[in-house]
């Protein structure tokens, strides 16, 4: 744009002349500048309005096909199966070891941070060197599980909350250590969700161990405050959840019972299977202590609050009567029983006063109704926030091996094996023959062969 030139009249002053050119550089600047930003900024909305638009578009679209709502439901189960069925966590071959499940990977250990938090998580690995320090158990009979990938993880997890663990904050938050929060991602990843993760894959492979075996425990693992959209407490992951849902597709099992002794309320799995049949849940907690989820605790089966100060008597009597309501209640085909050592006198998170000798009784009572019954059992060891954790569940462990409720060498858990194949086939033939003998007067003869 041109301005025309102003001349200078003897009846005009020279002050309005430079008036004129001002204004019009002043003009033709101001316009250059609106046009600069004009464009800067469509260049940069376009991206934005573009995605605006093509979002509303695909809410549109699917707000409008309201009928192909159940396909997408029918789509997402095959989802879940399919990943179920490709994933490699059940590989690892166990068949000549113990069915005691950790890897060296669990502990966590960086530069004292891991200190921040009360739960000592280098715990797992003192859990297996005092059994090995007590010839309860070799190295090379421990089960090394694989780790859990992604594609594993969806299988109860949405996209959206695994993608929320690339951001060190919410990292921070679910393992309530706060300098989480400034270090890198790819840290956070290696340091803390990676040794998660193996535990995962350690938990899932138990359930698979548990059925051919009668038994198996995860020296890690109990993240039972992880549910399929949100951590917490120390959980980033719902192994609990997994281990469920692999058992159901895998081992064909329709019925699996959740005994969570662990101090604080199982809200993650709670809220997995608040509406599923096929679980029931028995959690024996303190409800004056984290999470305080009521949503949560409207699913769960079976209730039993322990209150602060309650002592080692009234906690077991409490799970006596909560073991035989359980039992008359539901026939489970998987018992996963989340064994947290937050309920120990001391502990400063849990609030309960029960002894040692008081938890090596409660583990072994579990494993006894579990035995009893002849239902495979998945062990966890979840919470414990004291240095003596360690120490109180490898006494238990070897409590369970010396009362023949496991076998913690290789010899031992073959003719386990053997042991209850055996005891089964006597069975059938005793059964089989007490038909016969019934109908000729020979039923005396039934006892003898047993």
């Amino acid at each position: 744009m041109t301005f025309p030139l102003l001349t200078l009249s003897p009846q005009q002053p020279f002050w309005k002349f430079r008036t004129h050119r001002v204004i019009a550089n002043t003009t033709e600047s101001t316009r250059n500048l609106c046009k600069s930003t004009l464009y800067l900024f469509l260049a940069l909305a376009t991206p934005f309005i573009a995605y605006r638009c093509f979002n509303s578009s695909t809410m549109f679209w699917s707000s409008s096909s309201s009928s192909s709502q159940p396909a997408t439901k029918i789509d997402a189960e095959s989802l879940r199966r399919q990943r179920i069925n490709s994933s490699k966590l059940y590989q690892p071959d166990a068949s000549s070891k113990v069915p005691v499940i950790y890897s060296s990977y669990y502990d966590i250990s960086f530069l004292g941070i891991e200190k921040l938090h009360p739960f000592d998580s280098s715990k797992w690995g003192r859990i297996c060197r005092f059994l090995m320090s007590e010839g309860y158990l070799e190295k090379n009979s421990i089960v090394d599980p694989l780790e859990a990938s992604t594609e594993d993880l969806l299988v109860v997890h949405t996209e959206a909350y695994l993608n929320s663990l690339k951001n060190s904050v919410n990292v921070a938050r679910i393992t309530e250590v706060p300098p989480v929060a400034m270090l890198p991602n790819w840290l956070v990843q290696m340091k803390v969700l990676y040794p998660f993760r193996r535990q995962v894959g350690g938990t899932v492979l138990a359930a698979k161990l548990a059925k051919d075996q009668g038994w198996a425990i995860n020296v890690g693992g109990g993240f039972h405050h992880c549910s399929g959209d949100r951590g917490g407490g120390f959980c980033a992951y719902a192994d609990i959840s997994l281990c469920i849902h692999f058992a159901f597709v895998r081992l064909n099992i329709s019925r699996v019972m959740i005994i969570d002794l662990d101090a604080h309320q199982g809200n993650g799995h709670e809220r997995d299977f608040g509406n599923d049949e096929r679980v029931y849940i028995l959690d024996m907690y303190n409800p004056g202590i984290y999470p305080f989820d009521m949503t949560a605790r409207n699913y769960i089966n079976q209730k039993v609050e322990v209150v602060t100060g309650t002592t080692t008597d009234e906690y077991l009597k409490q799970l006596d009567k909560a073991l035989a309501v359980a039992g008359s209640n539901f026939a489970p085909e998987l018992i996963v029983y989340n064994a947290g050592t937050d309920i120990l006198d001391g502990d400063p998170l849990g609030g309960l006063k029960v002894s040692p000798d008081g938890v090596i009784q409660r583990d072994e009572k579990v494993f006894r109704f579990a035995r009893e019954r002849n239902i495979p059992i998945v062990m966890v060891t979840s919470g414990g926030y004291m240095k003596t954790s360690a120490r109180v569940i490898a006494n238990s462990i070897i409590n369970l091996s010396k009362k023949g409720l496991i076998e913690t060498n290789e010899h031992g858990c073959v003719s386990s094996c053997y042991s209850i194949s055996l005891q089964g086939s006597i069975l059938g033939i005793s059964l089989a023959w007490s038909s016969l003998y019934t109908r000729y007067g020979l039923l005396p003869c039934v006892y003898l062969l047993s």
